[in-house]
């Protein structure tokens, strides 16, 4: 391949929660100015502009959820709520003057890799065409509500809605409500909203561990030390991020480590919750860990209620007037919330994503989703995804794993950069001999005890987590390795 003067590559970025404004903030810094963002929505900040459900707030510390390279100093609690957290992101767009490089109303419907000028075509469902010689996409993994396939849901006249799309007109005081779900977003809502109704009916497929959340409202002192000292601010960042890694050989190797979480679960279910039915139910029948650990405090005083009711039959039907059970019973209620949580491993759906000789994204992961470094595929050249399979985290921040994957992407650029009119594909062999080893390391994972979760595809394959340390995906995402890709000239010019 003949080498031409260096001209830094287009881009494209579909998303713009922490992903997307993340990635154009470190590329603005390295010097790429053709960037445009690409936004379904009509404002910043993905599953943060999205979850306005009461109680909404983050289960990582708030120094640790936010950019490494624009510390906040006067979080108002040591886990940020949403209002917090999306006001952050809003000034991130304002002080690295993001604004003019985003296109709201721009829902993705088409992506294409045209190889003729190996350039991703990107059609929006507006109707509007984009170009650039790189695509990224920062979508995220919680940004598609999941619906169950109930019978008869569309017959409900009450009002319906899911946790992700709360109905903020609808007024639950002195209502019937029925919940179906128990996963993060219920842990939050359900507490806020259980002293307003009359009755709440709180549907269960399979218990959550909950452990207590070691949350406080930050002192008018710490903030002012935080800000006057910034290297106190650092410091205690890092040791939360040591605090929380040192759990990673938990959930991946000695999973024996868990049962102590597990022992404080059940003794802080057995201090709340006074009805036998109930404690027999909260408490999970699989390993601590195998699906996603959650954290409250007042989880189990809501589920003590006498008017909230557990109710651990399935759903046969719902009608006109409220929810069947698995046993003919009719529960009849004025709402019904799902708090199901999100279609995570769809990966860019509903997207129609294709790649070189017209191969569709979906058909390449017929499989299972796939991945090298979680970032780039086989057959489709140029495209760069954030938060892609195999890198989401059960015991750390997500923010770290994404600051890995910014500097990785950015190396790739500039590797590009050098090749102008070039594209860049993982090699196949390299891409299978990564993922073969992720699966292999899943395999002593927790996650893989034997229970049922949103981090397993429809095969049963765990594509969500990643199998490690964090520091350690950081190391092999530091750069990237011009020998794992095989660069392409466009093929009108061969």
């Amino acid at each position: 391949m003949t080498s031409r003067a260096p001209q830094k590559p287009s881009v494209i970025i579909i998303g713009t929660g922490f992903g997307g404004l993340g990635m154009a903030i470190q590329l603005k810094k390295a010097g790429y100015e053709q960037i445009t963002l690409l936004e379904k929505e009509g404002a910043v900040g993905g599953t943060w502009r999205d979850n306005t459900y009461p109680g909404a707030a983050c289960d990582v510390q708030s120094h640790l959820y936010s950019y490494s390279f624009e510390p906040k100093h006067d979080w108002s609690r040591k886990f940020g709520l949403q209002a917090e957290i999306l006001g952050y992101m809003e000034h991130c767009v304002k002080k690295y003057d993001l604004a003019r490089h985003i296109e709201f109303d721009r829902a993705v419907a088409t992506a294409s890799f045209d190889s003729q000028s190996n350039e991703w075509v990107v059609g929006t469902e507006s109707g509007h065409e984009y170009r650039a010689d790189v695509l990224i996409t920062a979508t995220g993994q919680l940004n598609r509500p999941a619906i169950p396939a109930i019978p008869g849901i569309d017959r409900f006249k009450g009002t319906c809605f899911h946790s992700a799309r709360w109905n903020h007109d609808y007024d639950v005081t002195g209502k019937r409500v029925a919940v179906i779900g128990t996963g993060a977003s219920a842990i939050q809502f359900v507490p806020e909203i259980t002293p307003k109704v009359a009755a709440l009916d709180l549907y269960q497929r399979s218990a959550a561990w909950v452990l207590p959340k070691a949350d406080r409202p930050f002192t008018a002192l710490e903030q002012s030390l935080f800000r006057k000292l910034p290297a106190w601010d650092r410091l205690y960042r890092a040791m939360i991020y040591w605090k929380n890694e040192s759990r990673g050989l938990a959930f991946t190797r000695f999973n024996r480590l868990l049962d102590i979480f597990a022992r404080q679960a059940r003794k802080e279910a057995q201090t709340w919750v006074t009805d036998p039915h109930k404690l027999k139910h909260i408490i999970p029948d699989y390993r601590i860990g195998c699906k996603r650990i959650l954290i409250s405090n007042d989880w189990y005083p809501a589920i003590n209620q006498p008017h909230l009711n557990l109710i651990t039959e399935g759903i046969s039907e719902i009608d006109e007037t409220g929810v069947v059970t698995s046993t003919g019973e009719h529960r009849p209620v004025d709402a019904i919330i799902f708090g199901t949580g999100f279609k995570a491993t769809e990966f860019l759906s509903p997207i129609k994503i294709t790649g070189r000789q017209g191969v569709a994204l979906n058909d390449a992961w017929a499989d299972g989703s796939k991945a090298f470094k979680g970032i780039t595929v086989n057959g489709f050249p140029n495209l760069f995804m954030l938060y892609g399979p195999n890198t989401n985290l059960a015991h750390n921040s997500i923010l770290f794993m994404l600051e890995s994957q910014f500097r990785y992407v950015i190396s790739s650029l500039d590797s590009l950069a050098r090749y102008p009119g070039a594209a860049m594909e993982v090699r196949e062999d390299r891409q299978s001999r990564y993922c073969q080893v992720v699966q292999h390391s899943l395999e002593n994972s927790v996650w893989d005890s034997g229970c049922t979760s949103w981090y397993l595809d429809e095969h049963g394959r765990n594509t969500i987590n990643w199998p490690g340390f964090t520091f350690s995906y950081r190391f092999s995402t530091r750069a990237a390795d011009t020998a794992d890709y095989q660069f392409l000239e466009p093929e009108a010019g061969r």
